[in-house]
């Protein structure tokens, strides 16, 4: 027994040392299945014009506010400041958060700001977009299927992002570059 022991830790011991694998690999796996689709769920959300951040798309309201837009028959003109803003606001999110967590800059920020928009479009594709009673899109922890949209898929871009927030971005980051040197004691 003494000897599994010990290949055991001479196997896995240098991992117990290799804080730079976890967020690393996070950062990656991010920047590798997310981050496009984020990036191109904002461009279906900008204006016309090279403004067209700040003038958000017919679309952009109907994918946030699907219900009220129905209710208007989506007239954006009765739609007030608190609506341009949450548009607006979750348009540059969908750009600069995943920036952000790609570079490793602000990247427990970044992704605690990711966590917060994911269960934002969850609540969003469920309730404003009526889906609540649809299984294949919420779906159910321990079943068989492993496809669904909201319970499955987006718990492991959740897991994920919590990843950086408690590990930070690793070594190659402007995060670990922009830090202070620790004392040493």
């Amino acid at each position: 027994m003494t000897a599994l022991t010990r290949l055991h830790d001479a196997i896995f011991g240098p991992l117990d040392r290799a804080d730079w694998i976890l967020p690393t690999l996070a950062r990656f796996l991010f920047a590798a299945v997310l981050a496009v689709y984020f990036w191109i769920s904002g461009m279906t959300k900008l204006g016309d014009g090279i403004f067209g951040i700040f003038q958000p798309s017919l679309g952009a309201y109907a994918q946030i506010f699907p219900r009220i837009m129905e209710a208007i028959g989506y007239d954006v003109s009765q739609l007030g400041t608190y609506h341009w803003a949450v548009v607006t606001l979750g348009t540059v999110a969908e750009f600069v958060l995943p920036l952000l967590i790609i570079a490793g800059l602000f990247t427990r920020l970044a992704s605690l700001g990711m966590i917060g928009f994911i269960v934002l479009q969850s609540l969003t594709d469920l309730n404003g977009h009526g889906r609540w009673g649809d299984g294949l899109v919420m779906g159910a922890w321990f079943d068989a299927p492993s496809n669904s949209l909201i319970m499955d898929q987006r718990s492991l871009w959740v897991f994920l992002l919590i990843v950086l927030v408690v590990k930070g971005a690793g070594p190659l980051s402007f995060d670990r570059a922009l830090a202070r040197p620790k004392a040493v004691d």
